[in-house]
């Protein structure tokens, strides 16, 4: 992943483990002054969200502990490979754009951060500019022309 999406996810981490988790914690101190807890929705409500709140906790501390960064500097952008921007051209319509593959974490369609383990990723990932991709997806088969590859800063 890039240096500002282990970033993005370390802020996320102590963000929840700084201001969330002591939130969960007083809801729950509050639910429980409340008196019976066999009957207290709140209490319950309260539990379940320190609950995910503790799953979620710890998925990111696997996540950052697994996480690789990537020196996109060191990258040449002779075939398509993660954290490539690739400009490609539909073929059948000739539409263009441009996507950027990144991580699982850091994917997102509204910024065209599509995550590696896409179909059309997948596809592409190995190819050179000029190449002409055929790649499942599930309306069907496209043809995807490769009309540039780069890397964002």
């Amino acid at each position: 992943m890039t240096q500002k999406g282990y970033d993005k996810l370390v802020a996320e981490l102590h963000q929840l483990e700084a201001v969330e988790r002591p939130k969960a914690s007083a809801a729950i101190a509050e639910a429980r002054d409340k008196g019976d807890l066999s009957e207290n929705s709140e209490y319950d409500a309260a539990k379940e969200h320190q609950a995910m709140l503790e799953m979620k906790i710890t998925q990111l501390k696997a996540i950052i502990g697994d996480a690789k960064i990537i020196d996109t500097s060191k990258l040449t952008a002779d075939t398509v490979q993660i954290l490539s921007r690739v400009q490609l051209k539909n073929v059948k319509n000739g539409a263009t754009m441009a996507y950027t593959i990144v991580s699982e974490t850091e994917a997102n369609l509204r910024e065209g951060k599509i995550s590696v383990k896409t179909p059309i990723a997948q596809g592409l990932l190995g190819k050179k500019v000029g190449d002409i991709v055929e790649i499942k997806v599930p309306q069907g088969l496209i043809n995807l022309e490769i009309l540039g590859i780069s890397f964002e800063e």
